[in-house]
Order: structure tokens, then C-alpha cells, then sequence
């Protein structure tokens, strides 16, 4: 286990995960300066409830390292930070805040790196995103690359997918790649059903506006 200052979010970030930070609020512009001057890596956990300004928020006990790639101090203190989703952690327990988060954490390797993905993910998750992007939501297109190597695939499947922050955790905290795969295809199976519904209906059916 080791001890890793924390940064609180409103969303789920996964391994392989770009993040971009506007960082203004003064703790976390001491953690920025700390994390620099070290390994330059931080966790990022969901905040269940509550926000991300001002503590007193819930948070989840899954979360991820991430390693800062680029960052830029402006001239009023705030910082912009680039940072990218390096491996899952468990939050054993929490420190106080001194001044910015800290916990004990420990890391969750995954141990089946030969289960494969579900026939059909990638094409299930291609539909989604063009039937979302039909209705006029904005996302990745379909047409977006795939990794070949499967560990990594997996988590791109997440990180694109337009999952809820709660259902983003959920599959963040699944133990393995094959588990992990098969709660994704679920929970597209379940998006692509929902968005079909939504484009059948019609039109005339949902129109507010009223006769004379």
C-alpha cells in the first residue's frame, strides 16, 4: 500500500484515459506543486455525492492513478494540466486533508490478461455511438480506431462508450478484463435498446404544440 495525494471528480477516469485539468482551487494548486516536484502521479476518484469545490462530498473506493504529462502554471496561480489514466487503485482508507486529499491506496492488477472481449462488443458499441450521434448528441464518431491489443481495447471501449458516471464506475471497479468486457456489452446492449426507442418514435407523437 502507499499514500497518494487525491483528486475528487465528478467523473470516472480509466486507465489509458486523457484527462485535461483546470485547476484553481487552492488546495489542489498545492497538489499540483507537490505532484511536480515528485513522481508527478495522483488518484482520481468519483465524488458520489456532494461536489468537487469546497469538500464535505462522498467518494467512490475504486479509483485511478494518473500521471501528469504536461502542465503550465499561469499567472494567477491556476493551473492547466494534462494528465492520462495510468492503473486502477483501491482506497483502503482516507487521511485528512493536509491540505488537499490524501489516502492509503493499494493497486488492482488485473489477472486474466488472456480472456478475450465478446464477439460483437466493438460492432454493438459502433451502433451505439452513431445512434447517438443521430439523435444529435455529440461523442466519437463510429468510425473511431479499435487497439488490437485486447487490454487496452477494453478500456477504450469505456472511455468512448456514453455511459453514466455511475454506470462508468461500476465498470471500472470490475476485477478483470473478461468481467470488465462482458458488464461493458451489457450495459451497450442496454443503450442500444433505449436509443432505438427513442429514434422509433414519432415525431408527431412528441410534438408540444397545440391546435388552434
Amino acid at each position: 500500500m502507499q499514500q497518494l495525494p487525491m483528486f475528487p471528480l465528478g467523473t470516472v477516469l480509466f486507465p489509458h484515459m486523457v484527462l485535461p485539468l483546470h485547476v484553481f482551487e487552492p488546495r489542489y494548486r498545492a497538489l499540483m506543486a507537490d505532484v511536480l516536484a515528485g513522481d508527478r502521479e495522483f488518484g482520481v476518484t468519483l465524488i458520489t455525492r456532494g461536489h468537487e469545490v469546497g469538500g464535505d462530498d462522498e467518494r467512490a473506493d475504486v479509483g485511478t492513478v494518473a500521471r501528469i504529462v504536461q502542465a503550465e502554471e499561469q499567472d494567477d496561480g491556476r493551473w492547466l494540466v494534462i494528465a492520462v489514466g495510468v492503473r486502477r487503485v483501491r482506497i483502503d482508507r482516507w487521511l485528512d486533508d493536509r491540505p488537499y486529499p490524501h489516502a492509503v491506496v493499494e493497486d488492482l492488477p488485473d489477472g486474466d490478461d488472456d480472456a478475450v472481449l465478446p464477439a460483437g462488443l466493438e460492432a454493438r458499441l459502433r451502433r451505439v455511438l452513431a445512434m447517438h450521434a443521430e439523435l444529435g448528441f455529440d461523442g466519437v464518431p463510429a468510425t473511431f480506431e479499435v487497439e488490437s491489443d485486447p487490454s487496452v481495447a477494453c478500456w477504450q471501449i469505456a472511455v468512448v462508450a456514453p455511459l453514466t458516471p455511475f454506470d462508468a464506475q461500476r465498470v471500472l471497479a470490475t476485477d478483470g478484463r473478461g468481467p470488465r468486457a462482458a458488464l461493458l456489452d451489457e450495459l451497450l446492449g442496454d443503450l442500444e435498446e433505449v436509443l432505438g426507442f427513442q429514434l422509433s418514435e414519432d415525431p408527431e407523437d412528441t410534438d408540444d404544440t397545440t391546435g388552434p
